[in-house]
């Protein structure tokens, strides 16, 4: 493999398709002394990450309580 111009490593084809590296998959890049070691991100990772950016910007300031109150409706049951 080599380094272009711009900075970029070519994956070869059969690593992607062993390792199931698809156009847009996320990778994590580790340094450990001279070695550079990739991986794919973990879909927990992604999960947390996406919880961690939607924190508190719920476009309105109702609680968790008055929401699910909203959700279950006046009597408290969800009709099942």
């Amino acid at each position: 493999m080599q380094v272009n111009e711009q900075g970029q490593v070519v994956i070869p084809p059969e690593i992607r398709d062993r390792l199931g590296i698809a156009i847009g998959t996320e990778l994590e890049v580790e340094i450990i002394d001279d070695v550079i070691q990739l991986r794919k991100k973990s879909q927990q990772n992604r999960g947390k990450q996406l919880v961690e950016d939607l924190r508190g910007k719920a476009p309105f300031q109702q609680t968790t309580d008055e929401i699910m109150q909203l959700t279950r409706g006046d009597d408290g049951c969800t009709g099942r």
